[in-house]
């Protein structure tokens, strides 16, 4: 069976949110999904490790603060220079998401730093492959409203709560993307 981990940081849940939504995708497309959360310190488990280790696909989230990833976030990034210099992930698939509070957010820098860091990897990045809803017609629940073809990018407004954010068509664009990376890993395994 397909194995995705999906690695993430999320400050205040909406990221977890999105993670849940593409880990539905996944699963919906036959892979096991296991959700990894980079804890408040920046820091995943020794076991965790070995699952992304064993992992066919890796799927990196972070929220987008100040224009980049989370420090937690990065704190694992730079922590993974062990599974770097051994070229463990290299050949993976990867793709990324991020949520912020306004529709740019500038998320697309966020989306660049994930993509960076799985390609220092070795990586194969796989994008979302939607095309966007952008018609007179599009409506904000719409699939891929957002319109971002490298990967997941969601929107919740700053003072919702992770029940009220991501809206219905960003967590259904979300799980259109955990099947795509599923199906995409499944047929290069």
């Amino acid at each position: 069976m397909t194995k995705v981990a999906i690695v993430y940081h999320s400050g205040y849940g909406h990221t977890t949110k999105a993670a849940e939504a593409v880990q539905a995708g996944a699963i919906a497309a036959g892979a096991e999904a296991e959700l990894i959360l980079i804890d408040k310190d920046g820091n995943i488990t020794d076991d965790q490790w070995a699952s992304l280790a064993a992992a066919q696909a890796i799927v990196f989230g972070s929220p987008t603060y100040m224009g980049t990833v989370s420090w937690q976030f990065k704190k694992f990034a730079d922590a993974s220079s062990k599974p770097w210099y051994t070229q463990v992930w290299k050949d993976k698939i990867a793709a990324g998401f991020t949520n912020s509070a306004t529709m740019n957010g500038d998320k697309l820098s966020t989306l660049h730093y994930l993509f960076t860091f799985s390609q220092q990897h070795g990586m194969i990045w796989v994008g979302t492959g939607l095309m966007p809803s952008n018609s007179k017609a599009a409506q904000r629940n719409d699939i891929n409203f957002i319109g971002s073809s490298s990967g997941l990018m969601t929107q919740s407004p700053s003072d919702s709560s992770p029940e009220e954010g991501p809206l219905p068509g960003d967590l259904e664009t979300a799980k259109l993307f955990g099947q795509r990376i599923a199906t995409v890993a499944k047929k290069l395994a």
